[in-house]
């Protein structure tokens, strides 16, 4: 399948109506993409509404500007309920539509319909990027879904892009950035699932090897554990929930971060620091071959990719993990894993971002619909 590049002076899409389904599942991780996904396409111009099940995590996750410019419905409600019908309805990471949206899709052949797939750097990304997968059966039979999956490469739909001049949200407090700025020890930031490596980090805070930022969450839970077996005074900061702008600033002004799932990757790759991927973990074992394909694109150093691999292993001991992490904190090694991310980004940097991509790849599905009308 033969995929025209995107080029600078490629004619902007217009304006569609965007109707973005999330079923968020446990860890907000959903809704967190959703809604920078939603950011950005308002950002082009286009109008979004943001169909959720569980709108709870909006609540700090996103800005005053983001509840002015997008509309977020409750899960049960249909479009064609709101006025303007879609132009476009994306399914993020095969949510599974409401029987009753499905049944309105099939009878609006103008909509056109995107499975947002999730974040991989295995070659299936590439290859099944933009392919269209007919519907075989139930109401929406004979329609179109197109599958659309955000990647490293070029030859995928890429990622969200960094928020320019992010906004910060008043009604939440800001990350302590005086704080931040005095420390004199290198400040690692987390935002993680539990791991045997946090202890290692509580361990190091509490002997005043580093200053240790725990983001509100599961990773601030397991630190908390952690640290009340033999209290770390400062430099251990507790973190309250943070708006999507102040946690990209967040993690901005760390040295090292550690985050979990897809979106604070993103964010954590967008920084140019050196960063510890926690992937979210899964039964079958699927998530490391995932891991190993991301560490083949990112080609850190060897002692870093030792690392990450050992703190995504439950069943590795602090002492292994502490003896790779004080093998990472070397400055020749911490350099070069610096060095390998700002590379990393360089190249990201030449690609056009994720929204920027979909408005492109509808608006030319819409034109061949059209021509093929």
């Amino acid at each position: 399948m033969v995929r025209p590049a995107l080029t600078p002076t490629a004619a902007s899409p217009p304006a569609y109506q965007w109707d973005i389904y999330c079923w968020v599942i446990d860890n907000f991780g959903d809704a967190g993409v959703c809604l920078r996904l939603a950011r950005d396409l308002v950002g082009l111009g286009h109008r979004v509404r943001l169909f959720i099940n569980d709108a709870d995590a909006l609540d700090w996750l996103a800005t005053d500007t983001d509840r002015a410019r997008i509309t977020v419905l409750p899960w049960s409600e249909t479009p064609w309920d709101h006025g303007h019908p879609p132009d476009v309805i994306v399914e993020a990471f095969g949510c599974d539509l409401p029987d009753t949206v499905v049944s309105a899709i099939a009878a609006a052949p103008q909509t056109t319909w995107v499975n947002l797939e999730y974040l991989s750097a295995e070659p299936y990304a590439a290859a099944c990027h933009g392919l269209a997968s007919p519907v075989m059966s139930g109401p929406a039979k004979g329609h179109v879904k197109w599958f659309f999956y955000p990647g490293f490469t070029p030859d995928t739909g890429g990622l969200l892009g960094p928020e320019p001049d992010p906004l910060q949200d008043a009604a939440h407090p800001s990350p302590p950035a005086a704080w931040v700025a005095a420390s004199p020890l290198p400040k690692v930031g987390v935002f993680s699932y539990e791991s045997p490596g946090l202890e290692t980090l509580v361990s190091a805070a509490r002997a005043g090897r580093i200053a240790l930022f725990a983001a509100s969450g599961r990773s601030a839970a397991a630190i908390q554990q952690y640290a009340a077996v033999q209290p770390v005074a400062p430099p251990l900061v507790y973190l309250e929930p943070m708006s999507q702008p102040q946690f990209d600033a967040f993690l901005a002004a760390m040295d090292i971060n550690v985050v979990r799932g897809e979106d604070s990757l993103v964010r954590a790759l967008w920084t140019g620091k050196p960063f510890i991927w926690h992937i979210y973990p899964q039964d079958d074992g699927a998530h490391h071959v995932k891991l190993r394909a991301f560490l083949d694109w990112l080609s850190p150093p060897a002692e870093v990719r030792a690392l990450m691999t050992a703190w995504n292993q439950p069943t590795t001991s602090p002492a292994q993990i502490d003896g790779l992490w004080t093998r990472c904190q070397a400055r020749t090694v911490y350099t070069e894993w610096e060095i390998c991310v700002q590379g990393a980004v360089a190249r990201l940097s030449q690609q056009w971002p994720l929204a920027q991509q979909l408005a492109h790849f509808v608006w030319s599905k819409k034109r061949l619909a059209n021509t093929n009308g």
